[in-house]
């Protein structure tokens, strides 16, 4: 299977904050912003000059977030989901260094917290292992991406984000019936309404995959 060097949507992951209940109710809401915003952009902006700008911008505060909070696993997530997507629309001359400063954030996360939000810092780490490719041209690892992904999915086994990325990388792999079964239940996941525009954005990713996985 060719290997892409596509971050879209990532990884965000991608992917729904469920911050621990012990969390401050100050860091929830300042996570949630930096979520919004990742899915505002992704999913409602239109414009590749228009995007950019924004996730520059989201960049900086996602920073000034990790700042805020030392030591915290979400803050870090958000960061380095926002980063990958920075990754995912810049030329092929940034690229590798934004993928690879994403995994480092991500990875710094991951040590802290390893089933922080609900799997959702595994989940997005095994996203970029198998998103770049692997050596001489990037740090892509399928082993580590399966690993991971499955980690992400024993903590959140009906999670819509946690099984679109698993179905993701089954059909990456070439494993069209695997990739079904996990897209499907992807779509039998809650709806959120506190996160419209990822939720409906999501799942018009999932019904594009199951196209292809048809």
């Amino acid at each position: 299977m060719k290997q892409r060097f596509t971050l879209a949507a990532t990884i965000a992951a991608v992917l729904m904050v469920a911050t621990p209940v012990a969390a401050s109710a100050t860091m929830s809401d300042d996570v949630k912003a930096i979520n919004d915003g990742w899915a505002h952009i992704t999913y409602e902006v239109h414009g590749s000059s228009t995007q950019t700008k924004a996730l520059d911008k989201l960049a900086k505060d996602a920073a000034a977030l990790v700042a805020r909070y030392p030591g915290k696993a979400e803050p870090l997530l958000w960061q380095g989901i926002v980063v990958s997507e920075q990754a995912n629309r810049a030329n092929i001359f940034h690229k590798l260094g934004l993928a690879t400063r994403a995994r480092d954030i991500l990875a710094k996360a991951y040590a802290i917290d390893r089933s922080a939000a609900d799997g959702g810092v595994a989940m997005s780490l095994g996203v970029l292992y198998y998103k770049v490719p692997g050596s001489p041209i990037g740090f892509g690892d399928k082993d580590k991406a399966r690993r991971l992904l499955k980690e992400a999915l024993a903590l959140d086994p009906n999670g819509l984000d946690a099984n679109y990325f698993y179905g993701d990388f089954l059909l990456d792999q070439g494993d069209k019936a695997a990739a079904r079964s996990y897209l499907q239940k992807a779509l039998k996941a809650p709806h959120d309404p506190s996160r419209p525009a990822w939720d409906a954005g999501r799942r018009r990713e999932v019904q594009q995959l199951l196209a292809k996985a048809a």
